[in-house]
């Protein structure tokens, strides 16, 4: 308890606490020592968790009858203090009598320390770090809810537990948090529980619990030093004066193609740790804003030496997140890190975030193109001869495999298309369906499907990514599949 919520109860006239039918509560029992010849109120709920045909109008003609009571007291000259458990405005009891009596009494409302912080505090993890978002969520939200809002926030805490911890644990499961989450009980009190939250006994669970999901930097940040067996004192040193990297590393991270939805929960963590941004200005500027870190933006065609640049900055000590759109293995900057490192910066550690490729996201848009074998491509011929680009279109246009075409267009590359298109068609048929996916994700997108004899090479520039189909992919409506199960040879 605070000092003033002390001050405030060992003054008071009378002491009103919620409770349920059995009579116990846990504010009181955290006031106790503090109370004496105070006026108990005890406010017992006519209904809890069960179930009720008319829950919502019992509980408010509750609160109504609570209200009557307290402004009784009120009206008689009488101070009166509501215990509230955690926080009053935070998933409290007491807003309700807020409502009611506020606007007729003075009223001071005294904040405390919530679960939440009590929680974190028990387990000895920060809750957020940087520029993470948290969010509180209640676990009586419906569990499909549950799993997007887990899957899209750094951090997390999840209340009203007990009948709900099973809903909760699926929904941390399914939005790939389990292993991340702990769970505590009472946190604080001399009753105290925790535990990984997988490892706990669903019919053990109370109401008064949380379940936490900690700050991901943190996280990462602490196990990557125990891992280095760099010490604290380290971790907080820049520069190392003999030149070789200690605390710095270079982390590739691939961003998707461009939502945020996109962005996989560690691609995320890795941005968040990062001092330092590197990468295409495009792509950089994708990055959300931190006034912490530093962004390198440069042109598209400088690969190597942006590459070189980040391992520079990860040699004195940075944190460097080089970052790709889509999946950075995938015709992006991986590549180019770990060439460059295996070269000239062999004592620099990289590591590669993979990222949800331009191809899936053009496929899922349209149903399952990709549902058999296929093959990526790059039309562009800056890193090697048309000759080649030409060799492996016609050798996956005879083995009818489908093909994603990557970079199919730009400003001063304007036949290629045509020429890739003239080259499938000696082994496809002209009705073969065609994805056409422009700016996935972005502000202009369009996907749309045509015949590859009816593909138009002028409507296509380097924000399209081309999907090609075998002679077993299906157009049926609006949905473009490629069946699982190839013929039988004949």
């Amino acid at each position: 308890m605070t000092v003033r919520a002390v001050e405030l109860v060992r003054a008071a006239d009378v002491v009103a606490y919620h409770c349920a039918r059995h009579g116990r509560s846990n504010a009181r029992t955290i006031a106790e020592r503090y109370l004496g010849t105070q006026v108990e109120e005890a406010l017992t709920y006519p209904v809890t968790t069960e179930d009720t045909d008319d829950y919502q109008g019992r509980i408010d003609a509750f609160y109504t009858e609570a209200a009557a009571r307290l402004a009784a007291h009120l009206d008689a000259g009488r101070d009166v203090v509501v215990l509230s458990e955690g926080d009053p405005f935070f998933y409290g009891s007491y807003m309700h009598l807020h409502k009611r009596l506020a606007h007729r009494f003075p009223t001071e409302v005294v904040p405390g320390v919530t679960s939440v912080s009590a929680a974190a505090a028990a387990l000895g993890t920060p809750l957020v770090e940087r520029d993470e978002v948290l969010t509180v969520l209640p676990g009586t939200l419906d569990e499909d809810e549950l799993t997007r809002r887990l899957a899209d926030t750094d951090s997390a805490a999840v209340m009203k537990l007990g009948r709900t911890f099973t809903g909760v644990r699926s929904a941390l499961r399914r939005s790939g948090r389990a292993e991340e989450a702990h769970y505590v009980e009472r946190a604080s009190m001399p009753t105290e529980r925790q535990g990984r939250l997988e490892e706990i006994d669903p019919d053990s669970v109370p109401y008064f619990s949380v379940g936490i999901v900690p700050s991901r930097v943190h996280v990462a940040t602490t196990e990557q030093a125990r891992a280095d067996g760099v010490s604290t004192a380290a971790m907080l040193t820049l520069n190392d004066t003999n030149g070789a990297c200690t605390t710095g590393s270079v982390t590739v991270v691939g961003l998707g193609p461009g939502s945020r939805d996109r962005l996989t929960p560690e691609a995320a963590t890795a941005l968040a740790a990062a001092d330092d941004v590197v990468g295409y200005t495009t792509y950089v500027a994708r990055v959300p804003p931190n006034p912490r870190q530093r962004v390198h933006g440069s042109d598209n065609k400088v690969e190597s030496e942006r590459a070189a640049f980040a391992l520079d900055l990860a040699r004195s000590g940075r944190r460097v997140a080089v970052v790709s759109s889509g999946d950075p293995g995938v015709f992006a900057m991986a590549s180019a890190v770990v060439e460059v490192a295996a070269e000239d910066y062999p004592d620099v550690p990289v590591h590669v975030v993979p990222g949800v490729t331009a191809a899936h996201a053009v496929a899922a848009r349209i149903g399952a193109p990709l549902g058999h074998d296929f093959a990526t491509i790059s039309l562009s011929d800056r890193l090697k001869s048309w000759d080649v680009v030409e060799r492996r279109l016609a050798a996956v246009a005879e083995a009818d495999m489908v093909v994603a075409l990557y970079n199919p267009a730009s400003r001063s590359r304007t036949w290629q298309v045509e020429a890739a298109r003239d080259i499938l068609l000696k082994f496809r048929d002209e009705s073969t369906p065609v994805i056409v996916g422009r700016d996935v994700d972005g502000p202009e997108e369009s996907v749309r499907v045509v015949e590859l004899g009816a593909l138009v090479p002028a409507e296509v520039d380097m924000r399209t990514l081309l999907i090609i189909g075998s002679s077993q992919t299906r157009w049926v409506g609006d949905r473009v599949f490629s069946p699982r199960r190839w013929p039988s040879a004949t």
